[in-house]
């Protein structure tokens, strides 16, 4: 990144904070998302448990042990999440074949079905048909701005 002499010091704090702002409406519009995403996965859903099946479906077949690590969840809260997944029959547990001790994790096809169902709701594209208008260069742009945020120092 590069920044000018004309870059004042307040007018920097004054960018960063409508950054920040900008981030606090995001994350507000998010988590509403996620709630009403939940509901409709299984009317009663809690936020949390919907995450879990996200990144079940993103990432599996996948161990408890690497969720509860990727999600940074504590055991006890991820095999209640878990079990109840399962119990709605959206989750199954499979025997990890490179450990005999350890269970994989991966979202049924019923739970496949019904998680693209939300996603493909024109009600939830909110996101994907905004930046749909956008040329594909601010897109990619927006992309890198947002990768350099969340690397780690």
């Amino acid at each position: 990144m590069t920044t000018t002499h004309a870059d004042s010091p307040d007018d920097r704090l004054e960018a960063i904070r409508s950054v920040e702002g900008e981030f606090v409406n995001m994350v507000g519009r998010f988590r509403r998302l996620i709630v009403r995403r939940a509901d409709r996965l299984s009317p009663g859903l809690l936020p949390g448990t919907y995450k879990v099946f996200v990144t079940i479906s993103q990432s599996g077949p996948i161990t408890a042990t690497a969720v509860a690590e990727q999600m940074v969840l504590d055991k006890g809260h991820l095999s209640r999440a878990v079990s109840s997944l399962e119990g709605l029959g959206l989750v199954m547990r499979t025997p990890d074949p490179a450990d005999r001790r350890a269970q994989l994790l991966e979202v049924t096809p019923e739970g496949r079905a019904k998680f693209e169902e939300i996603r493909d709701d024109p009600s939830e594209r909110t996101l994907r048909d905004k930046l749909a208008q956008w040329n594909v260069h601010d897109v990619r742009r927006l992309a890198t701005l947002l990768h350099a945020l969340n690397e780690e120092a």
